[in-house]
C-alpha cells in the first residue's frame, strides 16, 4: 500500500495552507495570489486523485476509498476561520470549486462513470439546470462530468470558458483541478514560491 489511511491529506496539511493565506496580501488580480489559491485547490485535488488512483490500482477497497475521500471532505469543507473578509471569500471560492471535486470521486467511487454522455454534455445540462435554478441536478450532472474525466475523458477549456460565472463555473473550475491532478498527481509543496 503505497498511502498509509489518513495520511493523504490532514488537517495540519490543510490548515498550513490557510495560515499562508491569512498572512499574505491577498490581491486575486495579482498572479502570486492567485497561484497561492489555486495551489491551495490543486493540492487537495491531488490528495483525492491519489485515493481515486489506488482505489483503481485495487490498494483500496471501495469503502475504504471513499471513508478516505469523507475524511478529506470533512477538513477541507469545513468553516474556516480567518479574520479577513475578503480573504474568506476567496476561500470560500475554493471550497465551493472542491464540493463538486468530492461529489464527482465518491460517485466514480460508488457506481464508476456513466456508460453514455460527454464530460461538455454533462456540463452544458450542468449550466441549464442552473438556469432553472435546479441547483442540485447542476451539482449532479457537473459530477458526472467529473466521472468522466477520472476515467480518462477530456475537459474541454472552451466549454468551461463559455460559462458565466456562477456555481457552475466554480465547479468546472474544480474539475479542471481533477484534471490536472489525475494526469500529474505530484504533490504541490507547501511553501513553493
Amino acid at each position: 500500500m503505497s498511502t498509509p489511511p489518513g495520511e493523504y491529506y490532514t488537517e495540519e496539511r490543510w490548515q498550513n495552507w490557510l495560515d499562508r493565506i491569512a498572512a499574505e496580501e491577498i490581491d486575486p488580480e495579482d498572479e502570486d495570489s492567485a497561484r497561492l489559491l489555486l495551489n491551495l485547490q490543486d493540492d487537495t485535488a491531488i490528495a483525492v486523485a491519489k485515493i481515486i488512483t489506488d482505489y483503481q490500482d485495487a490498494d483500496l477497497e471501495a469503502e475504504t476509498a471513499l471513508e478516505e475521500l469523507a475524511d478529506i471532505r470533512e477538513v477541507v469543507l469545513s468553516e474556516v476561520d480567518i479574520d479577513d473578509e475578503e480573504k474568506l471569500m476567496l476561500v470560500d471560492g475554493v471550497q465551493t470549486s472542491l464540493v463538486c471535486v468530492f461529489y464527482a470521486a465518491e460517485e466514480y467511487v460508488a457506481g464508476g462513470p456513466p456508460e453514455e454522455g460527454t464530460v461538455g454534455g454533462y456540463i452544458e445540462a450542468a449550466n441549464e439546470a442552473e438556469g432553472e435554478e435546479d441547483l442540485d441536478a447542476a451539482l449532479g450532472y457537473c459530477a458526472q462530468a467529473g466521472t468522466l474525466i477520472i476515467d480518462g475523458a477530456e475537459l474541454d477549456r472552451e466549454v468551461a470558458e463559455d460559462l458565466e460565472f456562477g456555481l457552475v463555473a466554480e465547479w468546472v473550475n474544480g474539475l479542471d483541478s481533477l484534471q490536472t491532478a489525475m494526469s500529474d498527481p505530484e504533490v504541490i509543496e507547501e511553501d513553493d514560491e
